[in-house]
């Protein structure tokens, strides 16, 4: 399906799941009222994808002045991965986070923004980061990243809305017992919503991002770091808006194994499985050593 099309159908879908919940919340009513406040945050959202997101997990963009070394190492590598993949250059951000993950956002090529936090830069290698990188870059380039941030914001709605419920809700409708129903199951509609979007488009971009950057061990290599990592660093931003979740890389909020219903992401393992075997198809031989010990101790960049 075309990404304009996907955006379509899922904001169609979001805002029918919205009316539902203010209906049983307060009938025609409030069905109308959610309707009236599902508008305006596709609008705003279509809008403003970009800063929604950027904003809610404190992101700092990167200066043409930027002083620190690496982060301007890192700048240059994305704008000419994003020449390499036929894209206009992105803004790019920085989180200040020890987890390693990084996302886009933006509602199309023009206005995309990448943004990577400061525990990818220490953790993984210049080849890896330029990996990961280009399966952002992917997502740019496939007109993801505004339905990802427009299904953040409207099911973050939902949830909102669903609590609200239990306070609120029309008790002739079933009383304290639907009310509750709702809170608990209509933000888990929303979520599924995203998920089913999510885990297809990770493979998609995975597959994308190895062809940008011309090697797919690079991009299998980050993700197996990057999967470790964000099992044992916080990220409080995204903790705080776990809607947001979906737009990562990885899964910020726990490392969770298996393609289930309930992940946002594909396992990692399935992922770094389809990246060896993209690898043969392309004739790309495997590195001496995919994981040098010494990476470490002589930082990224070295």
């Amino acid at each position: 399906m075309p990404g304009t099309m996907k955006t379509f159908v899922l904001l169609a879908a979001m805002t029918a799941l919205f009316m539902a919940v203010g209906y049983l919340v307060g009938g025609v009513v409030g069905m109308a009222i959610a309707f009236a406040i599902a508008l305006m945050l596709n609008v705003y959202s279509w809008w403003n994808a970009d800063k929604i997101v950027l904003r809610m997990q404190g992101a700092r963009e990167i200066s043409p002045d930027e002083r620190s070394p690496i982060f301007r190492t890192f700048a240059n590598d994305t704008r000419a991965l994003a020449a390499h993949a036929g894209l206009p250059a992105p803004r790019i951000y920085i989180i200040d986070t020890p987890q390693p993950n990084a996302f886009a956002t933006g509602r199309n090529p023009k206005n995309a923004a990448v943004c990577a936090t400061t525990g990818l830069l220490n953790t993984l290698t210049r080849e890896e980061v330029s990996g990961v990188m280009a399966h952002e870059l992917a997502h740019v380039a496939h007109r993801d990243t505004l339905t990802m941030t427009v299904t953040a914001t409207l099911a973050g709605a939902i949830g909102m809305l669903a609590n609200f419920a239990i306070f609120f809700g029309d008790r002739s409708r079933g009383g304290i017992f639907t009310s509750i129903a709702i809170m608990i199951f209509a933000p888990m509609a929303a979520g599924l919503v995203q998920m089913a979007i999510s885990r297809s488009r990770e493979y998609e971009a995975d597959r994308r991002g190895a062809e940008i950057c011309g090697n797919p061990y690079w991009l299998a290599s980050a993700l197996e770091k990057i999967d470790r990592g964000a099992r044992s660093n916080l990220n409080q931003r995204a903790e705080a808006n776990p809607a947001m979740a979906h737009v990562y890389i990885m899964n910020p909020l726990a490392g969770r194994k298996g393609d289930n219903l309930f992940s946002t992401h594909p396992s990692t393992a399935n992922r770094v499985e389809a990246l060896h075997k993209l690898a043969m198809d392309m004739n790309v031989a495997p590195p001496e050593r995919l994981y040098p010990e010494t990476v470490t101790a002589r930082g990224p960049w070295g």
